[in-house]
């Protein structure tokens, strides 16, 4: 199958504090390497706690942030930052917040204008035509394209953040939280919308959220990410089902479930450890009820288990 995004040691570290004459006097690796491939036509989970790096990992991507190091390929080619409409034209994002992700002095129109005016130098005739075709296929009404964003409920306002990056003609939509405001009702609409235009546009998406039973249910394999780190990948059905690395299946633990009680995780500790002093070795270490002195002095990375699954630790679960 063709490789619809490939990263190869993506990653990106932060300067953190200033001296009088402005130099930093330190730094934050927000993610470390990543090299992962992504097939067309699939949907690429994306999980961790808060902190972890996903939303920073998902503005590398669109060129919103200026990757460190590494190299990001769409399609076979790469794209260099410098040129923001080329990224454009192959990859979108759509934001967590659908409404203030809209600009409120535009209509609909002129928001859904733009990405055709600036990156496909589109007629205006043309322009009508696309804006409605796309109005089309996510069930909205052409009356809403002469409204402003505050006269939409949230559902429908996250209808015409999808419709903007379609409009794009972009073949890779970033999907950060795309549903996490809105009400549990809404949600299972706008999922089914996303299923639906995967099929029909031949669509890719890295959906990235902390709600594990949607991530699970929309993706077709899933990365964990800890500490700005992959440290598991594998099919949706297996990585939460049979996890193999300690911290998915911490998270797995932790999410709730309807009918059975809160507690907290067994865990020898609860928080992420500083990114201005990180441990050595395995950052989950100190969490970790398997960790061995190895793992407190080597650092493991990503690497197959003998079947679908991929996991960064010395002592996987399962073996």
């Amino acid at each position: 199958m063709t490789e619809a995004l490939k990263l190869t040691d993506l990653s990106k570290t932060f300067p953190v504090g200033r001296t009088l004459l402005g130099r930093s006097t330190g730094s934050v690796k927000a993610v470390h390497p990543v090299t992962l491939s992504v097939r067309q036509g699939e949907t690429l989970g994306i999980v961790g706690e808060s902190g972890c790096g996903k939303s920073t990992l998902a503005r590398m991507l669109v060129g919103l942030l200026e990757p460190t190091t590494g190299t990001i390929e769409i399609e076979g080619d790469a794209l260099d930052n410098a040129d923001p409409a080329e990224f454009g034209k192959r990859i979108q994002y759509v934001f967590q917040d659908p409404i203030s992700s809209l600009n409120p002095r535009k209509t609909i129109r002129q928001v859904m204008e733009a990405p055709l005016k600036r990156l496909h130098r589109m007629p205006a005739a043309q322009r009508r035509t696309r804006i409605s075709e796309i109005f089309d296929s996510v069930n909205l009404r052409e009356e809403f394209l002469d409204r402003y964003p505050h006269e939409f409920s949230g559902g429908q306002a996250q209808r015409i953040g999808i419709a903007r990056a379609l409009a794009a003609n972009a073949r890779i939509l970033i999907l950060d939280e795309p549903v996490s405001a809105l009400d549990v009702s809404v949600q299972a609409q706008v999922l089914n919308l996303l299923a639906d235009l995967r099929t029909k546009f031949d669509l890719t998406y890295l959906f990235i959220s902390h709600d594990l039973a949607v991530v699970e249910a929309v993706s077709d394999r899933i990365a964990v990410l800890y500490f700005g780190s992959v440290v598991e990948l594998g099919p949706a059905e297996e990585v939460f089902a049979n996890p193999r690395h300690p911290y998915t299946k911490l998270l797995a633990e932790s999410a709730p479930v309807v009918g059975r009680p809160l507690a907290a995780p067994e865990a020898a500790g609860t928080e992420l450890p500083d990114p201005l002093n990180p441990p050595p070795g395995c950052a989950f270490a100190a969490r970790c009820p398997r960790a061995t002195e190895r793992c407190r002095v080597e650092t493991p990375v990503l690497e197959p288990l003998g079947d679908a699954s991929e996991a960064a630790c010395f002592h996987p679960l399962g073996d």
